[in-house]
């Protein structure tokens, strides 16, 4: 069986399928559901219906991006990867609001087995897709309804809970969907497959934007521009080498999130109604803020489901976004990486970037 499953390039681990895979996920929620609602948004704002037409293409194709995505991670030769298409469009149907925590389990299954079997038989080309499609959609049809149900529960009680203790679940929801975009794990995936908007979604925006602002800035003595640009626009998972050797440096960044997220539920109210997947972005691609944008002129289905109703921003929200997303995270970082450096807990080069 091992010599099986080593030929089949089948491995059963924590990198394979939480990482790997959840992270696959989240660039196919990106390639489809992200820049759909951005280029829709675009196009009812400006009454272009040619881009409202396309936005609408590319959130359709959600599941079936989702799904590729994670066969590309899991290694899965063209046949079954082809095949996840439909496996990716049943489950993020069946799923409902928690469609991507059901292509998430539901891909990896029907993936292995459409490995396992690939290249086995005479009739590959039959063989090889009716396995992979039959098992991904009888479990879609099976589990991905309650699997779905579960999701969005979870997530309304991380909602409702912040409703009811902004102060707290601020603090809480901003350091760790912070600390997560941070980690070789993805945030953003976290946030969709919890379905995670409003007061909640806010929190996590201003976490994730902490991380990235947070690094960008502090390290800027080290890295210059470049290292403002690839961290602020990019990702602040390229400190991870530099964290793992001293953990302090991660102490800034945390600091300023546990501060921005009470500033953002308790004082500016700032909820985040576009697609989950930008609560847990950040300042990648500036996905956190535009998503916040896009949530206040057409919350999305998620957001509208907890009854979330598009609005007309006033100076005071504008100046809350600009606030939590970029001006605090690089003034208080800065203040506590200053601090840490005169202490020396941050030494020379310790934000250096390879």
């Amino acid at each position: 069986m091992r010599a099986f499953l080593k030929r089949k390039n089948i491995v059963f681990s924590f990198k394979r399928y939480a990482i790997d895979a959840f992270g696959a996920m989240a660039q196919g929620l990106f390639c489809s559901l992200l820049i759909g609602t951005i280029i829709k948004t675009l196009g009812q704002q400006l009454g272009i219906a040619f881009l409202t037409d396309i936005g609408s293409y590319a959130m359709a194709v959600s599941g079936p991006a989702m799904a590729i995505a994670i066969g590309y991670a899991l290694q899965a030769p063209p046949m079954v990867l082809f095949s996840l298409a439909a496996v990716g469009w049943s489950a993020n149907a069946e799923g409902g609001a928690g469609g991507p925590l059901a292509v998430l389990i539901i891909a990896i299954v029907a993936a292995e087995f459409g490995k396992a079997v690939s290249k086995e038989t005479k009739v590959d080309i039959l063989v090889t897709p009716a396995v992979t499609i039959l098992i991904g959609v009888a479990l879609a049809k099976w589990i991905a309804p309650p699997i779905g149900s579960a999701a969005s529960a979870f997530g309304l009680m991380i909602d409702s809970a912040t409703k009811l203790q902004p102060f707290w679940m601020g603090i809480a929801v901003s350091v760790l969907v912070g600390i997560a975009l941070t980690l070789p794990i993805s945030s953003a995936a976290i946030c969709s497959v919890l379905g995670l908007t409003g007061l909640a979604g806010g929190a996590a925006v201003a976490g994730c934007c902490a991380q990235m602002v947070g690094f960008a800035v502090m390290s800027f003595k080290e890295n210059r521009w470049g290292g403002l640009v690839s961290q602020g626009l990019g990702t602040s998972m390229l400190q991870m080498p530099n964290i793992v050797r001293n953990p302090k440096i991660w102490i800034a960044p945390t600091l300023a999130s546990a501060i921005t997220g009470p500033i953002a539920t308790c004082i500016f109210k700032l909820e985040m109604n576009g697609a989950p997947i930008n609560s847990g972005m950040g300042t990648c691609g500036l996905c956190g803020p535009i998503g916040v944008w896009t949530g206040w002129l057409a919350p999305s289905a998620d957001a509208a489901a907890k009854g979330a109703a598009a609005l007309a921003p006033t100076a005071t929200d504008w100046l809350g976004l600009a606030l939590i997303c970029i001006v605090l995270p690089a003034i208080l970082s800065a203040l506590f990486g200053a601090v840490e450096r005169k202490l020396g807990w941050i030494g020379e080069n310790d934000l250096k970037l390879n």
